[in-house]
């Protein structure tokens, strides 16, 4: 008689997914996709880059410090007291050089994006913030720091 053929030991198969099916897990993004840029860092690009297209027509800011923080009274500018504004939160503020601070500009990303619902409607606020805080340093109308401000 023929003697029954014993089944061979199952090979170990690769694995392809974790034991619940759902596969592989890993970033769901590369870092240089924009997926992974944060909100604040994607609020910062926009200060930086008005700074820099006014920054063309205007060499000086290259010595102003530009800040952005969450919130007015979070950080270094000038603390809760400097904040008497009547008309509400303020969206930004020129804080002129004193105690080895040079010439600086901060930008609140919260109240900026509260007045906001879209990327390019963002983009235009932070600008014409980043506008008025330069005239305010320098002493101009915004007119003549950007004479696109007010149009777009």
């Amino acid at each position: 008689m023929d003697s029954p053929v014993p089944p061979r030991p199952a090979e170990p198969r690769p694995r392809r997914r974790d034991r619940h099916g759902r596969g592989m897990r890993g970033p769901i993004a590369p870092p240089q996709v924009p997926l992974s840029v944060t909100r604040a860092d994607a609020f910062a690009d926009l200060v930086y880059d008005s700074r820099d297209r006014l920054e063309r027509r205007w060499p000086q800011l290259a010595q102003v410090d530009f800040l952005v923080l969450e919130v007015p009274g979070s950080g270094p500018d000038g603390g809760p007291d400097a904040l008497t504004e009547e008309d509400g939160v303020p969206l930004g503020r020129a804080l002129p050089s004193g105690g080895g601070y040079r010439d600086r500009i901060v930008i609140y990303r919260r109240p900026v994006e509260i007045r906001t619902k879209g990327h390019d409607e963002r983009a235009l606020l932070v600008h014409e913030v980043v506008v008025e805080q330069v005239a305010e340093l320098l002493g101009l109308a915004p007119e003549s720091v950007d004479p696109r401000y007010g149009q777009e």
